[in-house]
């Protein structure tokens, strides 16, 4: 996972760096295998290190290039960063170390903010330009890796997680009304740059921000797919789909085997992760360590999918663990999960997943796991209504199927002051609907879903 934190000041003051240093404790979940704090001028940036890719002391961060013009902290993994380090080899570029983080550093002083348009993976990252005073902050295009800021005046702080931001201290707690009512009314989801606390937001995805040595910053978005249907595709049959869907899975797979650690598979039984374990046994990995979770039956109803995870691993001959919660265990695990959690969430499986990353943590240190196939291929119950529904009417169809309860709802249990006086949520989803680009009520669905309610 890996943690990054940093403060940098606007007003001629030094950062501060017990600050910092809390910020860079909080996260030391995150990142067991090795720490670091740097610090120059108005800025300091600090990490909390998982060893995935290059597991020497070159690859600890902070990290400053070759050439001392700029220092970063990196939150993630870029998959393409073995072509793109001989790629910057030929641009003139030199390397200490085999680490992605390097590959970073380099290609922005390559190509500037621009950089993230080269970059295959998920990502966050902090990057200060010694000679400028600018800090320069990235997201990845779909949101996976988490960046929280905190501005107060003549100050700018960031972290990876927002109870980090909070053990810095000097932060605004109190709720945002308009992100109370996003998260009652859309399954614990708060749309980027808000969250539940008025002082702090999350930088959204896609987002490149240059933060000036003033403290003006701007924001360059640098990913939006049109979702619009391209002509070119009109004509291709289901097999020819069916071809093009198992080609690019593939390609996803073999792009995230790039790991110096071994990897694993969180495997339920169900369509995604069987299908991972198929396509990395056909990559050609061999002794694949398999996880599944199973609890016990409560009700009448069976709570473990061993069957299914079962079969796959026999097929597929993996190093096999079936992870057995016993009932009493859940109540027990429910502070550990919370803490676990940057914003609040309200999953009923919450709780199973931080057990199971808790089993599977002492086995591998990485893991492939299916998410995001609803959001790409329409399978939550809400998209069949959304499919008849007209483009025009796609807002309130959307509302009427997704969303947990009303405005007037939501007025009838929640205290006034702690609400906005309008339906902003659902003025949040007319918006997103109404933008061009989508030319049916399902695919400008399909783009919300994506780009806020899947973050």
């Amino acid at each position: 996972m890996c943690g990054l934190s940093g403060e940098i000041r606007f007003d001629g003051e030094r950062p501060d760096l017990a600050a910092v240093q809390r910020m860079s404790d909080r996260l030391a979940a995150r990142g067991p295998d090795g720490e670091g704090i740097w610090s120059r001028g108005p800025v300091a940036l600090a990490h909390r290190r998982l060893k995935i890719i290059d597991l020497s002391d070159l690859g600890a961060q902070p990290m400053t290039d070759v050439e001392d013009e700029v220092t970063g902290v990196f939150n993630g993994c870029i998959y393409n960063y073995r072509e793109l380090s001989e790629e910057l080899r030929r641009l003139g570029h030199r390397f200490e170390s085999t680490s992605d983080t390097e590959v970073v550093l380099n290609a922005y002083r390559q190509w500037g903010t621009a950089c993230v348009d080269h970059f295959y993976g998920m990502f966050a990252f902090a990057i200060f330009e010694h000679r400028t005073g600018r800090l320069v902050l990235g997201r990845d295009r779909l949101g996976i890796k988490p960046l929280y800021l905190a501005e107060t005046p003549g100050r700018l702080r960031f972290a990876s997680s927002l109870p980090a931001l909070l053990a810095g201290g000097d932060v605004d707690t109190s709720l945002d009304p308009v992100a109370v009512h996003q998260y009652l009314s859309w399954h614990a989801t708060v749309a980027a740059p808000r969250t539940v606390l008025n002082g702090v937001r999350k930088l959204p995805p896609a987002t490149v921000r240059v933060v000036e040595p003033d403290g003006s910053h701007q924001d360059h978005r640098y990913w939006q797919p049109s979702y619009t249907r391209r002509p070119e595709y009109a004509d291709m049959s289901p097999s020819e789909w069916r071809d093009a869907v198992l080609d690019a899975l593939r390609t996803a797979v073999r792009r995230r085997m790039v790991s110096d650690v071994p990897v694993g598979v969180l495997l339920s039984g169900g369509l995604d992760s069987s299908l991972i374990v198929a396509l990395l046994a056909d990559e050609g990995q061999r002794d694949l360590a398999t996880f599944s979770v199973g609890f016990e039956s409560e009700g009448g109803a069976g709570g473990d999918e061993f069957e299914y995870s079962d079969l796959i691993a026999k097929e597929f001959a993996t190093d096999h663990h079936r992870l057995m919660v016993p009932s009493e265990r859940l109540p027990t695990a429910l502070d550990g999960a919370i803490a676990a959690m940057s914003e609040p969430m309200i999953s009923h499986d919450v709780v199973a997943f931080h057990l199971l990353s808790e089993q599977v943590a002492k086995e591998v240190k990485v893991v492939q796991s299916g998410q995001g196939a609803d959001e790409v291929f329409a399978g939550y119950h809400w998209y069949p209504s959304l499919a008849e529904a007209s483009r025009a009417g796609a807002a309130d169809r959307y509302a009427e199927t997704y969303f947990d309860r009303s405005h007037a709802d939501l007025s009838r249990v929640v205290r006034p002051d702690m609400l906005p006086p309008d339906d902003v949520a659902s003025r949040f989803v007319r918006e997103h609907m109404a933008v061009p680009g989508a030319d049916t009520a399902l695919d400008a669905a399909l783009r919300l879903d994506t780009h806020v309610m899947l973050v």
